[in-house]
């Protein structure tokens, strides 16, 4: 399972990244293609010290790389890191759908 191959820290950070709407709009502009810090700045009504410290948040749980190309940050999704935090959803997924399979036969048995 994915979440043994991820820490508990790191399973923390790409839940905390991905739990807020902007750092996830972020990380769609990104897949897309790569931006500056400022061109994502200017999609958000926020200040660009709020955008830079989502991103930064982002670059924790290394969904975003960045680097420093003359006087601008470009933000590049990494998209290894988004494919693991699917294929994690999908393992969740596959648990839940046991319990379910699970409790169904359990109602089936009292019929």
């Amino acid at each position: 399972m994915v979440v043994d191959q991820l820490s508990e820290s790191e399973v923390d950070r790409l839940f905390h990244a991905l739990a807020d709407s902007t750092r996830r709009s972020i990380v769609v502009r990104a897949i897309s293609e790569e931006h500056s810090v400022s061109a994502l700045a200017a999609h958000y009504a926020m200040s660009f010290a709020a955008v830079q410290k989502h991103v930064a948040v982002l670059e924790q749980a290394s969904l975003v790389t960045k680097e420093k190309r003359g006087r601008e940050q470009m933000v590049r999704a990494n998209r290894e890191a988004v494919r693991r935090a699917r294929h994690l959803l999908d393992e969740y997924e596959k648990i839940w759908r046991q319990r379910v399979d699970r409790i169904a036969e359990i109602l089936a048995e009292d019929e």
